[in-house]
């Protein structure tokens, strides 16, 4: 049987421009916003007209764009050294989608789709939106392959690992002892955690592995905590919330690592690195270090091409 693996993620604008398109599709997810289409449209048109220009100024200060695109690209060069198959990388909200690729597979006899989620943890926000979004497209082009969706992976052995190693490399310099860790995953609305999603539940396995492999490693911390970034409105989210985390500290040196990414993009390299860091400066911080996620890190490579062989028959 013919195969494609598709890496599945959110993406990020590839320029200025794409801002607003970026942002359109996300809050026209109903698995994003979990509303009727009508109250969705309006929720979404005030949301972005309130925070549009921000945003826009945001992404300036990395560039102008986001740097997902280019390390995705990364992450799928390497792979198609190692892997025998097609692998395109696609993206929910922004370009690259997946039509082309479906496309493709499609005129070269592929019989079966891979699915790969750049997300660790489950969630219908997430990896079932990109599902749907797949199966949506595949109809739409009258193209009917087996569709194989890999399972979340916070848990498996060797991608802990491949999460350790990029905290390890950021520590090497200094004496963790003194240091927190904070766990910063992506922040949900606690509706959604109400309505069954798992993802509070895979977050909290996947701190409690990471816990244990440092320490089966003989790596130390003053503290190892979860908190959770990117809260959006007025609504109740996930706690604790990072701001507060950061405004409240217990230890004026820390170490954050995105738990809940597998490749940097804006809420890394400037909510976390550039904005975050702000509110440390003001605050008072003698260190504060952001690891960056694995990228196209060898473990992390080498974790994608055994899982998919484990998986997959």
């Amino acid at each position: 049987m013919k195969q494609a693996l598709l890496l599945l993620n959110m993406g990020g604008p590839n320029h200025i421009e794409e801002i607003e398109i970026f942002l359109k599709n996300m809050f026209a997810d109903k698995n994003i916003l979990p509303v009727n289409p009508y109250l969705r449209k309006f929720i979404a048109n005030i949301i972005i007209s309130r925070r549009l220009e921000d945003v826009k100024e945001n992404y300036r200060l990395l560039g102008g764009k986001s740097p997902l695109p280019k390390l995705t690209q990364k992450v799928t060069d390497k792979l198609a050294k190692k892997l025998d198959m097609p692998i395109y990388a696609t993206m929910r909200y922004v370009s690259p989608f997946a039509t082309e690729a479906l496309i493709k597979s499609k005129r070269s006899g592929v019989e079966e789709l891979i699915l790969f989620p750049l997300y660790p943890q489950y969630s219908t926000t997430t990896t079932l939106s990109s599902l749907e979004d797949i199966e949506e497209r595949c109809k739409n082009i009258d193209y009917f392959p087996k569709i194989t969706m890999l399972d979340s992976y916070y848990d498996d052995y060797e991608y802990i690992e491949a999460s350790c190693e990029q905290i390890i490399k950021s520590i090497e310099n200094i004496d963790s002892s003194s240091y927190d860790l904070i766990l910063s995953a992506h922040g949900l609305p606690v509706s959604i955690i109400k309505a069954g999603d798992p993802y509070e539940k895979e977050i909290m396995a996947n701190v409690s592995a990471i816990k244990t492999y440092l320490s089966s490693k003989g790596i130390k911390f003053n503290d190892i905590k979860l908190a959770y970034q990117s809260k959006v409105g007025s609504s109740a989210w996930l706690e604790p919330n990072l701001v507060d985390v950061l405004r409240n500290p217990t230890n004026l040196k820390v170490v954050i690592y995105p738990l809940a990414f597998t490749i940097d993009n804006s809420e890394t390299d400037f909510e976390l690195d550039i904005e975050h860091r702000e509110i440390a400066e003001k605050v008072g911080f003698e260190d504060y270090i952001v690891v960056k996620c694995m990228n196209d890190s060898d473990k992390f490579i080498d974790f994608i091409c055994n899982y998919i062989k484990k998986e997959v028959n």
